[in-house]
């Protein structure tokens, strides 16, 4: 009597070296925005990550016979909370016994891309919700959205000028222009000018001609006159699929951005599997752990255009 070409007790396991190879190798081939715009960090080994901020310090005085101390206020604090995240797939056996390989090997890719695409949805939550204070992955002390009017500081100094990281202009060289103003403009913790560079756009992918026209073209944009574009070669134009608002855009310092924008995987994705052997299908299913966070606004001022 012939014998079944696979057992049904080692079918999964047949196939796991070959999914897990294809999972791990395909991930990294979905293109990603998460590593341009935020800054990853090592995980720690506690259920969250707290970033707390020392208030600057006023320009230093002429000596006078004695150093003057003063103290820095303390600042806002910032506490990530990681979030866990998961998906599955599965394969009958009988896919298996008839040889569908092209079918099964599909399987571990798309769980993949899914994962990746939930990853960046997650990620592009910074611009998305840039205009409402968003708790999901981290909770700010000062209390408001990224970009506002309503920015507030601890130090007691006036607030008047330099705390509004909010336009609601729609893209063009001229508001291209007023926000790099606005933005050198921005004020510390004690009002204090701070060195703020511009140098980075971040478009929806409606905005992509307009965006390259601003910072490519020869000529000043939208008008007959032969002057020389500012704008050109200034700045880094980055298009973020996943930035939902077709007429929101952002500028922002690359330097900064970097130093308060914090990515945490605290549990790499795993890739494990389970069969059934009531039902003979073998499961796949993957597993993440991760957040991030922001630790001050002023590496970026928003757009919320209606």
């Amino acid at each position: 009597m012939a014998s079944s070409p696979h057992l049904s007790t080692n079918f999964a396991d047949l196939l796991d070296p070959r999914f897990q190879e294809i999972f791990h190798n395909h991930l990294p081939t979905v293109p990603s925005m998460i590593p341009v715009a935020f800054d990853t960090v090592p995980q720690n080994d506690r259920d969250t990550y707290r970033v707390s901020s020392v208030g600057t310090l006023p320009d230093w005085a002429a000596f006078s016979g004695s150093v003057g101390y003063v103290a820095a206020s303390q600042g806002y604090d910032t506490v990530l909370t990681y979030l866990e995240f998961t998906s599955g797939t599965e394969v009958e056996r009988k896919l298996f016994d008839d040889d569908q390989f092209g079918v099964i090997m599909e399987k571990p890719k798309t769980l993949a891309e899914s994962y990746a695409r939930t990853r960046e949805g997650h990620g592009a939550r910074v611009f998305v919700n840039a205009f409402t204070n968003d708790t999901f992955f981290y909770v700010n002390s000062e209390g408001v959205a990224l970009c506002s009017n309503s920015h507030t500081t601890t130090s007691g100094a006036s607030t008047a000028t330099g705390f509004d990281n909010l336009g609601t202009a729609p893209l063009s060289a001229t508001a291209v222009a007023a926000a790099r103003i606005q933005m050198r403009n921005f004020r510390g913790d004690q009002a204090e000018k701070i060195q703020i560079v511009p140098d980075e756009l971040w478009i929806p992918i409606d905005r992509f001609e307009e965006a390259y026209e601003i910072v490519g073209a020869a000529g000043k944009v939208d008008t007959a006159l032969n002057n020389p574009n500012v704008h050109k070669g200034k700045y880094t134009v980055n298009e973020w699929l996943y930035m939902t608002d077709a007429n929101d855009w952002f500028m922002s310092d690359s330097r900064l951005r970097k130093r308060f924008l914090k990515w945490v995987q605290r549990i790499p994705v795993e890739f494990a599997m389970a069969e059934d052997i009531d039902t003979l299908i073998a499961k796949w299913r993957g597993y993440a752990r991760y957040g991030w966070l922001n630790g001050d606004w002023r590496w970026v001022m928003g757009h919320q255009v209606s």
